[in-house]
């Protein structure tokens, strides 16, 4: 009995085991460990040999997992794939070197379990192109020697500075009395430009800004090895960095991102630091709906750096769907923390009642698939979109574009066109702007914009709100953005910046306004967010119909000095329809104005009684 018992067990367990295996979905999630292909820790040895043996067991559709041992691991130019890409805000636009490549890959998670990705010289950790359904998750990046520099300030006095440098950080060399970094490869940059970070308070010391940090013709200066990691620099500066602040010394130019998406949808970045990039942190283009969660763009404290992250932090470019930033920190970048707009490009000629001929004027947009079949488009300030019928490339420069409908007819050589198919939803919530040079966020897109309960301590303004199609053509107005529930610390807006005007600078490049030219941005809503400035500019709008300010508070600070120009609270320029109401506002703001240019007082509601200033001419 006790036999055929455990016979007739047996049999049902193989049964049960059979068919469970035969029900199995064919989508099950496959685990690609790389230790299995020879990845372990590394430091001279090039890591990245390792991935790409891996790589051909991630061409399937179904579920998998690419997972890392967590540890360190070094990767270096040599053996990483080469690819030509044409990359917004990036210098060199054609090759770049690849290191983990991703192209028309599916349903993939790429877990890095803590791991540390270590970089050398110009290189893109990442690039993602033509993929769909990618987590990156669970690591950091940084590089060994960063392609920036900081130093010291050891002493500073009216005939020279001393600074202290890391050499094996930061390796450089004096040659004809100044200062050259080296890169890799030979190749060196001088030093170009200067931040200066407070040595407690990780901020950007205010004032310094766009202007030069240690004054007008600063490059005069005569650099002598005084002794190793030890430079002293002769010369009178016209402002004088603090002793024991950090100079962050930038050289290189912008030549790869950090994390690079284009052509792709459903791309999820995800807990994920990035100390250092040899461009723009993460840079998207041409891709659909992407989600940044617990993403920080910041300083590796534990090697006592004050710059973080890329060049910017996170630039979208020409992206459609919905982009979502949660949870995310940016701190010591050397641009804004979050770029979001869309490159539009010019009629060079009309061919035909429905036919344009169109170049990029922004030569790293050039060859780029700007318009497919059934796009939506504008002519900016125009009153009607039109639909994409085909666009041929001409050559490098040049493309042909055949719209469904026919052009305006009062359209001339020299006019926009916007693709409003490429513009992004963007929600941006609980997340930290930390001192970074010039603006917290640029934003130019016209889809529903929502910015919630984010903290902005950023030197420029906190949100810019731009829009140029004239210079950099980038996307015309936006339609639809909530502010509510920030906080503006009283660090945001100590510096003058390119369109900083106020903490939030609504500020649009525009060649000429008359009174009956229509408002380029519309619907903007700032409500229930909390305002600590130390001076006088709060809020800044150019070309704005139906704004709202409503249910702030406005606390005074008295951290800083006042400095700017502006001497107005609330300024107007050329605003329809706008509403400044139930406001708490501090007896002891620097001022309580309402400035008024080209707006009507009738455009105006506001319970701030008679402090209004109004120009008319």
């Amino acid at each position: 009995m006790k036999y055929t018992f455990l016979i007739i067990l047996f049999s049902w367990l193989f049964t049960f085991t059979m068919q469970a295996s035969a029900s199995a979905s064919p989508n099950d999630t496959t685990y690609i460990f790389l230790k299995d292909y020879g990845l372990y820790k590394t430091r001279k040895n090039n890591a990245i040999k390792y991935f790409y043996q891996a790589q051909e067991d991630l061409n399937t559709d179904q579920p998998k997992v690419l997972v890392f041992s967590t540890g360190t691991y070094h990767f270096y130019p040599d053996g990483c794939q080469t690819s030509v890409y044409y990359q917004a805000n990036t210098l060199n636009a054609g090759l770049k070197v690849c290191a983990f490549h991703f192209e028309n890959i599916k349903n993939l998670v790429i877990d890095g379990r803590g791991s540390h990705l270590i970089f050398h010289q110009e290189m893109q950790p990442f690039t993602f192109e033509n993929c769909e359904n990618i987590t990156l998750k669970n690591l950091t990046i940084d590089w060994e020697q960063p392609l920036i520099a900081q130093a010291e300030v050891l002493r500073a006095t009216d005939l020279y500075i001393d600074i202290a440098l890391n050499p094996k950080e930061t390796p450089y060399h004096l040659k004809e009395g100044k200062i050259y970094f080296d890169v890799g490869n030979g190749r060196t940059n001088e030093w170009k430009e200067t931040l200066e970070f407070d040595r407690n308070g990780r901020y950007i010391i205010p004032g310094t800004g766009d202007v030069p940090c240690l004054g007008e013709d600063w490059e005069a200066y005569t650099a002598e090895a005084t002794m190793p990691g030890i430079v002293r620099l002769h010369f009178n500066f016209k402002r004088k960095p603090q002793i024991g602040n950090f100079l962050v010394m930038q050289h290189a130019t912008p030549t790869h991102a950090g994390i690079f998406i284009s052509e792709s949808e459903n791309i999820t970045v995800e807990n994920t630091r990035l100390y250092h990039a040899a461009g723009s942190g993460i840079l998207a283009q041409y891709s659909k709906n992407l989600e940044f969660d617990r993403y920080q763009a910041i300083p590796n404290r534990s090697k006592i750096r004050y710059f973080g992250g890329g060049f910017d932090g996170l630039r979208i470019v020409n992206c459609q769907g919905n982009v979502w930033v949660n949870n995310c920190t940016f701190e010591g970048l050397v641009n804004e923390p979050v770029h979001v707009y869309g490159i539009s490009v010019r009629v060079d000629e009309i061919l035909s009642e429905n036919e344009v001929k169109c170049s990029y004027l922004d030569k790293q947009s050039e060859i780029q698939n700007w318009a497919r079949r059934g796009d939506l488009v504008n002519f900016i300030g125009a009153t009607t979109t039109n639909t994409v019928k085909t666009a041929t490339p001409i050559n490098k420069e040049h493309f042909s574009l055949q719209l469904e409908q026919p052009i305006p007819t009062n359209l001339q050589a020299g006019a926009i066109i916007e693709n409003l198919s490429w513009t992004p939803d963007l929600t941006i919530k609980s997340s930290n702007f930390k001192s970074c040079r010039a603006s917290g966020m640029v934003l130019a897109t016209p889809g529903k914009v929502v910015i919630e309960n984010n903290t902005f301590e950023s030197s420029g303004s906190a949100i810019l709100i731009a829009g140029n199609a004239n210079t950099s053509l980038q996307t015309g107005g936006v339609t639809d953005v909530s502010i509510s529930g920030n906080i503006f610390t009283s660090l945001c807006h100590t510096s003058t910046y390119r369109h900083n005007e106020a903490i939030i600078s609504i500020n649009p490049v525009i060649p000429a306004l008359h009174d009956n030219t229509p408002a380029y941005h519309r619907n903007i809503n700032i409500q229930h967010n909390q305002f600590n400035p130390f001076d006088y500019p709060l809020l800044y709008a150019l070309s704005v119909k139906e704004l709202t300010f409503t249910g702030n508070t406005i606390s005074r600070s008295y951290d800083f000095s006042p400095f700017h120009n502006r001497l107005y609270t609330f300024s107007l320029e050329y605003c329809k329809n706008v509403e400044i109401t139930a406001n708490n506002i501090s007896d002891d703001l620097p001022e309580k104005t309402i400035y008024l240019k080209k707006t009507p007082e009738n455009q105006l509601k506001t319970d701030m009684g008679s402090i209004v200033t109004t120009e008319k001419n």
